[in-house]
Formats: C-alpha cells, sequence, structure tokens
C-alpha cells in the first residue's frame, strides 16, 4: 500500500515556531508529527511513502531521508509554488497506479489506516473521506451522508450555512482514477473543486466516521490542546509512545535526573537525558523533550519544552511552548507565550 502525505504547508499561524521548520516536524511529545504519523502507516502495513514538500523541504528530507531507517521506502515530490491540496495530489500521479491514502501532515489522530482501507474497499467508491464531529465546522469542509456516502460536501460554510457537524478530517482514500479529476500544473483544491466536481459527476464518495481522536495542531492553542489531549487518553498516549509502561499517568525515559525534592505532577511527558533541578516542579501537563535541563526551584506547568533547552532558577512557565536551544533567564516569568531562539523575548500566543 501507498501512501502520500501532504507536507508543503508554512503553517502561517504556528509563526514563530515555524520560521524555520515545516508546520509537519513540528515535535508531539518531543518527536516531529510527520514521524509519529508514519510510524502509524507502517504499523498499518504501508510499504511505501510519497512525501510532498513545498515550504523548507531541505528539514523534511534531511530527517527522512529515503526512509529506509524506519524501514519504509520514502520518495519526495515538490511543488515550487504551493499547489492546493489537489495539485498536491495530482503531482505525485507518476507514482501511484494503486489504490491509496492522503493525509494532511498537520493531524494528531487515533484512527486506524487499515481499517479506513478496508472500509474503503468495502464501499467501492471512488474516494473515501474520513470525517470527524467539531463543535462549530465554519473553518472546516462539512458532509452530509446518505447511507454511507457523502451526498452534501461544502467547503467552509458560513454559520447560517451549517446543516451538519460531520467535517472533512483531511484524511483520504482513492482509486487511481482520480487523477481524471483533477487539472495538471494548476492550483487545485480537492475540499472545493475536485469532491465537487466528482459529486455533480455522479461518482460514490463514502463517509469514514470510526475517528475516536482527532486534532489539528494549525494554532499554538490547538498544539497545546493536542498535548494535554494524548496525556488524557492513556490508549493514545500508550499508541504513541509504543509501550504501556507509566508511573501513574507520567512518562518518563530512564536517563532522566532528580534533583533533591523535585517533583513532576502529572499528566506528564519527560524525554531523553532530562536533568530536573532541586525543588523544581514538572507538571501537571508539561512536555519536555530531550536533553533540557530545569533549573532549581522552577515551575513548568501547562507548557511543551522542545529539545536542547536549558531554563534557569527559579522560572515559572505557563501555557508556553519554548522552541529548541532556547535559554531562559533565572527568576523569568513567562506565560501565555511562544519563546524561540531567533527572537529576544517570548511572544504572546
Amino acid at each position: 500500500m501507498k501512501a502520500l502525505l501532504l507536507a508543503g504547508g508554512k503553517g502561517t499561524r504556528l509563526k514563530p515556531l515555524t520560521n524555520y521548520l515545516p508546520k509537519p516536524m513540528v515535535p508531539i511529545l518531543g518527536k516531529p508529527l510527520l514521524e509519529r504519523t508514519i510510524l502509524n502507516l507502517i504499523e498499518c502495513g504501508f510499504a511505501e511513502i510519497i512525501i510532498s514538500v513545498c515550504y523548507q523541504p531541505r528539514e523534511i528530507d534531511r530527517y527522512f531521508g529515503d526512509g529506509s531507517k524506519l524501514g519504509v521506502k520514502i520518495r519526495y515530490v515538490r511543488e515550487d509554488i504551493p499547489l492546493g491540496t489537489g495539485g498536491a495530489i495530482k503531482n505525485a500521479e507518476s507514482y501511484i497506479d494503486s489504490t491509496f491514502a492522503v493525509l494532511n501532515s498537520d493531524i494528531v489522530t487515533q484512527i486506524n489506516l487499515q481499517e479506513l482501507m478496508d472500509y474503503h474497499r468495502k464501499m467501492k467508491g471512488i474516494a473515501t473521506i474520513a470525517l470527524t464531529s467539531v463543535k462549530n465546522p465554519t473553518q472546516y469542509g462539512i458532509v452530509e451522508l446518505n447511507d454511507g456516502y457523502i451526498s452534501i460536501f461544502k467547503e467552509k460554510p458560513k454559520p447560517h450555512e451549517v446543516t451538519s457537524n460531520l467535517i472533512n478530517a483531511g484524511i483520504y482514500v482513492f482509486e487511481p482514477e482520480i487523477f481524471k479529476y483533477i487539472s495538471a500544473d494548476q492550483v487545485v483544491s480537492v475540499e472545493r473543486n475536485t469532491f465537487p466536481l466528482l459529486l455533480s459527476s455522479k461518482m460514490k464518495i463514502a463517509g469514514y466516521t470510526d475517528m475516536h481522536y482527532w486534532m489539528d495542531i494549525g494554532t499554538p492553542e490547538k498544539y497545546i490542546q493536542a498535548h494535554n489531549d494524548i496525556l488524557n487518553n492513556t490508549e493514545l498516549f500508550s499508541k504513541m509512545l509504543k509501550t504501556s509502561v507509566f508511573y501513574g499517568n507520567i512518562f518518563h525515559n530512564n536517563s532522566v535526573r532528580h534533583g533533591y525534592k523535585s517533583r513532576v505532577i502529572g499528566p506528564a511527558y519527560i524525554g531523553n537525558n532530562v536533568d530536573i533541578g532541586t525543588k523544581a516542579v514538572i507538571g501537571p501537563y508539561a512536555v519536555l523533550s530531550d536533553n533540557v535541563k530545569i533549573g532549581s526551584g522552577s515551575r513548568i506547568s501547562n507548557s511543551i519544552v522542545w529539545d536542547n533547552v536549558e531554563v534557569g532558577k527559579t522560572t515559572n512557565i505557563a501555557n508556553t511552548i519554548i522552541g529548541s536551544n532556547c535559554k531562559i533567564d533565572n527568576t523569568a516569568e513567562i506565560c501565555d507565550s511562544i519563546f524561540v531562539n531567533d527572537i529576544a523575548g517570548p511572544v504572546a500566543i
């Protein structure tokens, strides 16, 4: 089985975290989201993965290479300019000759992709769209179902146009016939152009609703919320980390060093080679990636700390994202912010 990952987005709403980093490379529990997606694909039996890149493509290529380190074949297709979701799919046509999956690469999900493929084959349509429900669907593409098939698809409806809380989750299965419905060398939105065209052509599009968990990480608030959701969801937490070994609702690697009277309050995640200073308090809802040093007397809660970060003494960090390679001064108070290495001082969320 083959999968196409759409990884060309700039992640504008996540800036400054994405100033030099593609959005799919933003870490989830210390690993790039794109890596966690690929590991899920491998577990579900996908042998070849095509990654569509545009913004900062070298970061993705340098990290994954040909995929051999992960035990999968990875190819790349590049967009010189953003071609939209449909254009990116069309751009990969030469690599695809059978039923294939397509995933937006900014999604944290608990979907079983093998079951999605099986459902698609059962429904015998040209396409299957994975669906999830949200309270406010106006920022997404809403759908209506009739006997398991999509009867209406409307991208980003106005509030008075909302007739369903089921939305397009950005995960698809297509038959190769789909390429006939996407123009080449053009900006094409599969949501605004291709799906309405398929419906008007009386082609069958199935809807798959067994999603369990879904969150896009398009904003800092959603990025933090996704981590909190994972920390609260033991099944998802275990799936992400490929382990069920926890200390209560805390996961930490064996290379963590705890100072005198330091505390970790769950739920929390602690990466490799982490040094927690004397009387420091980590959590609740704290994520510390690899090679992090926390000074004595400091407290970190409801925050995500990327790798190679040093936090000074008696510092308080709350509801904040700290980017890689940052050094936080002693006695700093950082709340509701993003802190990255190439900007002096925190940026408000």
